[in-house]
């Protein structure tokens, strides 16, 4: 495979004593990363188990959505076993993930911005870079399975892109610096170590980990009128904060304030514009 990802240059460089994970496994392909990592759930895999698939047939998105992930890019799952960090703490993770992308944007010059809750867009919000998404597993003691998606070369152009929905765009577009899908990959374990274990520490506080106000600031979504559908409707509204808990601060037509904690956004258009 062309561009291929190499486990044992991950594992050698990532994996204990080395390094921070306990396990990291690469395949080329997968139905879908974070249900793999279920399942590992079930298995008693440890913390920090990790999974890299050069494509996905069957990947996961929010809302129970399933996609084709081309093998253009790096589709990553990382298990989670924060002890330390509440239920009510654990929303806000693919937050902690989210900059820990652009960490890894910014290193490979690439002009990148957030969107909330989980995606990495273009900068100038012209295309959709990377999505995550955090779901709480089934076990005895609190576990999470983050998934990370991410274009790292151009997406073929026969790929659907959901009505509504940003067209891809890769790092490579954007001005990464590299295209090797092993850099990319070893740099976002990289990263997301670091700001797991920050956010770990912090009990899934942004403010605690520091992480909030470099949220803020990357944030496209705040200043924007949004329309964020959730599981009981839609709600429309000005996008004004986000929360330490990870949620959404929302101005309502009436002037009440809603604060949102999942939910779908679209842009409509900038505040006073």
């Amino acid at each position: 495979m062309p561009n291929r990802i190499d486990g044992a240059r991950l594992r050698g460089e990532l994996v204990e004593p080395v390094g921070p994970y306990a396990q990291v496994d690469v395949v080329a392909t997968t139905g879908s990363t974070n249900a793999d990592l279920r399942q590992a759930v079930v298995d008693g895999a440890p913390d920090r188990t990790a999974l890299v698939a050069a494509e996905q047939t069957a990947g996961l998105g929010r809302r129970g959505r399933t996609w084709a992930s081309p093998g253009s890019g790096v589709y990553i799952s990382v298990l989670l076993r924060p002890s330390g960090v509440p239920v009510a703490g654990v929303g806000s993770l693919a937050i902690a993930a989210g900059l820990a992308v652009l960490d890894v944007g910014d290193a490979l010059g690439a002009n990148v911005a957030l969107k909330w809750p989980n995606d990495v867009l273009a900068a100038d919000a012209s295309g959709k870079c990377a999505g995550i998404l955090s779901e709480a597993a089934s076990s005895d003691e609190l576990a999470v399975v983050l998934g990370i998606g991410l274009n790292v070369t151009r997406v073929r152009e026969d790929v659907t892109v959901p009505a509504g929905a940003l067209p891809p765009v890769s790092l490579a577009e954007l001005g990464a610096a590299t295209s090797d899908r092993t850099d990319v990959a070893m740099m976002v374990l990289a990263a997301l170590h670091e700001r797991e274990t920050v956010w770990r520490e912090a009990a899934g506080d942004l403010a605690d980990a520091d992480m909030l106000d470099e949220y803020r600031q990357r944030c496209l979504t705040l200043g924007q009128e949004v329309k964020i559908l959730t599981g009981g409707g839609s709600v429309i509204g000005d996008a004004v904060d986000v929360e330490p808990t990870g949620a959404l601060v929302v101005d309502v037509p009436g002037g009440t304030r809603r604060s949102v904690f999942a939910g779908d956004v679209v842009h409509l258009r900038p505040t006073g514009g």
